[in-house]
């Protein structure tokens, strides 16, 4: 009673929307074309590849280091923008605390600050952390804070993203 097994080996047919595509040939580095070259097919060009070429050359830039409007006072400007009050979501610029950021010909910063309140709690860390960071951008030599309370910090110093994101617009 017992019959033997057949083993069957099924395949499956490929439907009539499927195509059988090749694979593509691979890259290779030898294959590739730079147009710049300008090669023929009697002489290739040789290339020299002198990646310090054009910087060696360069020259600075000429015209004032620092001073209003300089590219030096608005990388300080953008370096202060990263430092966030604690207990604000809102960095220290957009919420009013900076009143002013003087780069002078010698590429020193000096930044103009107050704090929300005399009692703040970061009081005695944000005039450091200030100075370290404006003391960071690339091109200055010194960094100075002044902390004054005159004028006194008030909500009309923000910002209108500063007041949108505390939810006050």
């Amino acid at each position: 009673m017992n019959k033997p097994t057949e083993e069957r080996e099924f395949v499956a047919a490929p439907a009539p929307n499927d195509e059988v595509i090749a694979k593509p040939p691979r890259a290779r580095v030898s294959d590739a074309v730079d147009p710049d070259e300008g090669e023929t097919d009697a002489a290739p060009a040789k290339r020299e590849r002198d990646y310090l070429d054009g910087f060696l050359a360069a020259k600075p830039a000429e015209g004032p280091v620092g001073g209003p409007g300089s590219e030096l006072q608005q990388a300080v400007i953008d370096a202060l923008k990263e430092i966030y009050d604690p207990e604000i979501p809102v960095n220290i610029y957009d919420l009013g605390l900076i009143y002013g950021v003087e780069v002078d010909d010698e590429a020193d910063a000096t930044v103009t600050m107050t704090l929300t309140t005399p009692h703040c709690p970061v009081a005695e860390t944000m005039p450091g952390e200030v100075e370290l960071r404006a003391s960071s951008v690339p091109g200055i030599r010194d960094a100075e804070v002044n902390l004054v309370w005159d004028p006194p910090w008030s909500p009309e110093k923000m910002t209108d993203e500063a007041r949108l994101e505390l939810g006050m617009l």
